[in-house]
């Protein structure tokens, strides 16, 4: 056999998928086009725990051979260009997740997969290796009115065997991994980018108020990405399409972005949460990971890096400099403390962590603009993404290319950068303090508090009026509000802009009286994050007034997880007095919150507050049993921490074994490997 059959090139595949939701089920049949260039042992694609029949090779049916793992048939005698087909059976236990369709609730159904890595082949006999790409051309059986949306260009949509054909063509080649389908209930809205690419933003039907503020900027982010790298899209069209439970922030599948339905979000959660950085994020994978794809992983710097360096570009268009600037100040902490525990990561390092590819390796082409020059460094990305399009690269390759474009020697960056594990902080201020004024005026007056024993506030109000920086001021009051007298920060909560009085919010650990009415007003703040702190410090410091403070906030669901409103309901049951009659409707629904047709967010929201109260009643702890196995593993591995607490209790025990009978033979079995049986 060959070696990752480097003599063997597969060209492309079409192929017809019928998914089965209520077997959790994919069928599906292809025809695989490869070409010979050697004489080999055999041709294998990758597959696990499939089922195949109905194998030809040019139209003459051929014997097969089946690891679970990886399909094969005996190489043909001839080298030259073949077709292989095949018709396959899978029960995907990854990569596929069927969601909705085991509950009672109507819409909700959607099947949607994530095969980063090399997870494509649980679904679709493919190539798990990265450096063999071919044309993906597949079309989808589905029962109307579900939607079936992939990569590609749809052609066309026709009755077929009492279910909807949806057919779709990739002009193209692409790693397996990149293979994606979503189906559901969508929506959508088509816009234009400026150089005449479709965008199209799905959503739920249930969110349509919320497509404004969850894709504003989208075509501006798109316009701005393709000027900015200088390499004109290379796909067809570019979806974004949200779904339940998704594993991450976003998965920019080739031309076919998947991202969690938690960045669907009202006007007044994009103040704080929003999908301006994972959308630019995705985009820019777009060109570095999809049109360049990595050879393998110690050379991944070449996707996260190029994908999280680019995304904070693009909000520096949007938002301005000073953001900018910020956020790469925030980062250069967060590795600065990472590395100083003694976990410092190269970014030619396989096994580094995202911290280290995404942040440290955004970090590494900040430094690297500015040492080559902005022209040298656009000039190089160019020539990178037009030599190497729909292939294969290593970090070497890139850096000749930016050596060749700036006609410099680049040894000692790389050294620096890319090889060693230590994050170089001090070169990350200079550069940051050299670049942007507040953050330079930050340390200056950071050390002039620090310096003054007896009065550290003189040297804020001495230079507060004059700093102009919103980003500035938020930064002072979490580091120092505590440390501020009633009059100053009684000015800050009635005059400065909500940033910066959320971050008092944030900083305060207990209310002074002198300021309650203050801290009140920021219950009326436009932001679901003020509004949340501020609910909960208020209600802690002033016994007296919690039932105020819960008739203000009873109409408030916050962000897509709702955080305020699961707040709320365990503020309300366990205030005394308040709305005494309505404790059952409160415990109710704050149990039901728990169900697997809520986003796992909400659930954990929910186990944890229960948790705290000691509030679980049958049903939610049959909830936190199901989530034991849930496919989110931080989810899972929360919701297993949260029940060996719960049963370390004899009688927490005891209404375990209540509910036993009631559960699935799968959930007995975790539970009984739980309780050492």
């Amino acid at each position: 056999m060959a070696k990752a059959q480097s003599d063997v090139d597969f060209k492309r595949l079409i192929a017809e998928i019928k998914p089965i939701p209520v077997n959790k089920e994919i069928q599906g049949q292809g025809v695989y086009t490869f070409q010979m260039n050697k004489k080999v042992d055999s041709i294998y694609l990758d597959a696990y725990n499939m089922l195949f029949s109905e194998i030809t090779l040019n139209g003459k049916a051929v014997a097969h051979n089946n690891s679970g793992k990886q399909f094969s048939i005996k190489a043909p005698k001839k080298i030259g260009e073949y077709q292989l087909g095949l018709s396959f059976k899978a029960k995907p236990k990854q990569t596929v997740y069927f969601l909705g369709w085991e509950d009672s609730i109507d819409g909700n159904e959607q099947i949607w997969t994530q095969g980063q890595g090399k997870y494509t082949s649980h679904w679709l006999p493919s190539l798990d290796n990265m450096n063999d790409k071919l044309e993906f051309d597949l079309s989808f059986l589905m029962e109307a009115p579900y939607k079936v949306i992939s990569n590609g260009a749809l052609l066309r949509t026709q009755p077929k065997d009492g279910l909807i054909e949806w057919q779709f063509n990739m002009e193209n080649p692409m790693s397996s991994y990149l293979v994606a389908f979503v189906i559901g209930k969508f929506e959508k809205k088509t816009i234009t980018a400026s150089s005449g690419i479709p965008l199209e933003l799905y959503y739920e039907p249930k969110d349509s108020l919320k497509v404004e503020p969850t894709y504003r900027f989208s075509k501006k982010l798109f316009d701005f990405l393709e000027q900015e790298i200088g390499v004109a899209y290379p796909w067809q069209n570019y979806k974004q399409i949200p779904v339940q439970d998704f594993l991450y922030a976003g998965m920019e599948n080739t031309g076919a972005t998947v991202f969690s339905n938690t960045f669907m979000v009202d006007s007044v959660a994009f103040k704080d949460k929003n999908y301006v950085n994972v959308n630019a994020h995705e985009m820019a994978h777009q060109w570095f990971g999809n049109l360049v794809t990595e050879e393998s992983g110690e050379h991944h710097w070449l996707h996260e890096g190029f994908a999280t360096f680019y995304a904070y570009l693009a909000e520096k268009q949007i938002f301005g400099k000073d953001y900018y600037y910020w956020k790469l100040f925030e980062t250069a902490k967060a590795l600065q403390n990472f590395s100083g525990e003694g976990n410092g990561e190269a970014l030619t390092n396989s096994a580094a962590g995202s911290l280290t590819f995404y942040e440290k390796g955004a970090w590494a082409l900040v430094m690297l603009k500015e040492r080559v020059g902005g022209a040298a460094f656009k000039e190089g990305i160019q020539n990178y993404l037009e030599k190497f399009a729909f292939q294969n690269v290593t970090i070497q390759d890139f850096m000749w290319e930016i050596e060749k474009a700036s006609g410099m020697k680049l040894t000692d960056f790389e050294e620096q950068w890319l090889q060693e594990s230590e994050f170089p902080f001090d070169k990350a201020k200079a550069f940051l303090t050299r670049n942007n004024t507040s953050i330079k005026r930050y340390f200056e007056i950071k050390k002039r508090i620090e310096a003054n024993k007896t009065n550290k506030e003189s040297e804020l109000t001495t230079v507060w009026e004059d700093l102009g920086s919103e980003r500035l001021k938020e930064q002072l009051m979490l580091d120092y509000s505590e440390q501020l007298s009633f009059k100053m920060l009684k000015g800050i909560l009635n005059d400065e802009k909500s940033k910066v009085r959320q971050a008092v919010a944030l900083a305060t650990e207990k209310v002074p009286e002198e300021l309650r009415m203050d801290f009140e007003q920021l219950l009326d703040d436009n932001s679901y994050k003020t509004i949340e702190a501020t609910l909960f410090r208020l209600w802690s410091d002033f016994p007296e007034h919690q039932n105020r403070y819960l008739d203000k906030t009873i109409n408030i669901i916050g962000f897509p997880n709702k955080n305020v409103h699961l707040l709320w309901l365990t503020l309300a049951l366990v205030s005394p007095d308040y709305e005494v009659q309505s404790k059952k409707e409160f415990f109710d629904a704050l149990n039901a919150y728990t169900g697997a047709e809520h986003h796992f967010e909400v659930r954990m929201l929910a186990f944890q507050f229960l948790k705290n109260i000691g509030g679980f009643n049958n049903s939610s702890l049959k909830n936190l049993i199901e989530a034991c196995n849930h496919h989110v593993w931080y989810f899972k591995k929360s919701s297993r921490k949260m029940l060996k607490e719960f049963l370390k209790n004899a009688d927490s025990q005891s209404r375990i074994q209540e509910i036993y009978p009631s559960l699935t033979l799968e959930q007995q079995k975790y539970l009984d490997q739980t309780l050492g049986k």
